[in-house]
């Protein structure tokens, strides 16, 4: 009996379950709030801004720790 219930997949079956994943695809994006121009133009700024300070950082951990190596190791590169 265990084995009734388990049905081999045919592709026409597949097909369906594909039909609907991508239904439920399209439903979930329309429930999707998209920003606007004004909110997305903001976004993207704060977004440039925090990778720029976030470069400025890790250039300045990086010059650190290379004079810390030189003053240590008497090396230059």
């Amino acid at each position: 009996m265990a084995d009734n219930k388990k049905k081999a997949q045919t592709p026409a079956t597949e097909q369906r379950g594909l039909r609907a994943y991508f239904r439920g695809i399209r439903t979930e994006l329309k429930k999707v709030v998209w920003p606007t121009k004004k909110e997305l133009g903001s976004f993207t700024a704060v977004v440039i801004a925090t990778c720029f300070i976030f470069a400025l950082v890790f250039w300045g951990l990086d010059s650190a720790v290379l004079a810390m190596l030189r003053g240590i190791l008497n090396i230059s590169i």
